[in-house]
């Protein structure tokens, strides 16, 4: 007599409980105890490449344009190259990182195994990404203000606007580094998604000769919303403008979590 086996009915899934903070606390501290192993290669690269575009850019490119916009080509750049910097050292980290730990290090898997939850373990690696963001993009800033850009008290929202406008895109970064099948099609990312949203941003030039299409494609770009509040920080803030600009940023934070969240919840736990 032959008897069937049938497989093992899988638990149902329990419903996540209360945020808490401690565990993110517990993961932020564990990134700072990693950080103080490799925080001079990473701060070097992080602040020294947007340096070098803006004095290529400014100096180069300042030779021939001279102004733009009414202000010095490399206080101009200088600006957009906060917010660019900004993109690079969230983004970048929030997609390859990420994707590293969880496929090839299995890193998530043993945090998991303590009492932190999907939603705390991304808010706290975005905000790890975001706390360092915020101090990197500085840097370009500070560069500007030594060749002329003059200081103003505005100035001290930069790290403000720069660590929330990181942590969406490092947000962003951990949903597709959750999305895509391979390291190997983060090309893709890189080149069809990263570059444009540097490039349509007035980062490098205004976009008001832009085509009208391109123009609008700018309105739901979170780096051109982040360009314009360091923009109006540097010569001069615009209120109603820049609540409109900030209030984008936070919408695109709240869409960006709910879809890391969802699609790391898929690859970890379901």
């Amino acid at each position: 007599m032959t008897t069937t086996t049938t497989p093992a009915a899988r638990p149902p899934q329990t419903p996540p409980g209360r945020f808490e903070f401690a565990p993110v606390r517990g993961v932020l501290a564990r990134e700072w105890a990693l950080y103080r192993r490799s925080w001079a290669p990473t701060t070097f690269a992080a602040v020294v490449e947007p340096v070098i575009y803006l004095l290529a850019f400014g100096f180069g490119m300042g030779s021939l344009v001279g102004a733009i916009g009414g202000y010095r080509y490399i206080e101009f750049i200088g600006t957009g190259i906060v917010a660019m910097s900004v993109l690079f050292t969230s983004m970048f980290p929030g997609l390859i990182d990420t994707y590293v730990r969880r496929v090839f290090q299995h890193a998530y898997e043993g945090m998991l195994a303590a009492p932190v939850d999907v939603r705390e373990l991304v808010t706290a690696e975005a905000s790890w990404i975001a706390l360092k963001s915020g101090v990197y993009g500085c840097a370009p800033l500070l560069v500007a203000i030594a060749f002329g850009l003059e200081p103003r008290g505005a100035m001290l929202l930069v790290p403000l606007i720069a660590l929330v406008t990181g942590f969406g895109f490092a947000l962003l970064g951990i949903w597709l580094s959750a999305l895509v099948p391979s390291i190997k099609t983060m090309d893709y990312i890189i080149s069809g998604l990263i570059t444009p949203l540097f490039l349509i941003a007035g980062t490098f030039f205004p976009l008001d000769d832009f085509p009208e299409w391109a123009r609008a494609l700018a309105q739901v770009n979170p780096l051109y919303h982040c360009v314009e509040l360091v923009r109006h920080a540097a010569f001069g803030l615009k209120p109603w403008a820049d609540l409109g600009h900030f209030a984008a940023i936070l919408v695109f934070v709240a869409l960006a979590w709910c879809l890391a969240v969802f699609q790391m919840r898929r690859r970890l736990i379901d």
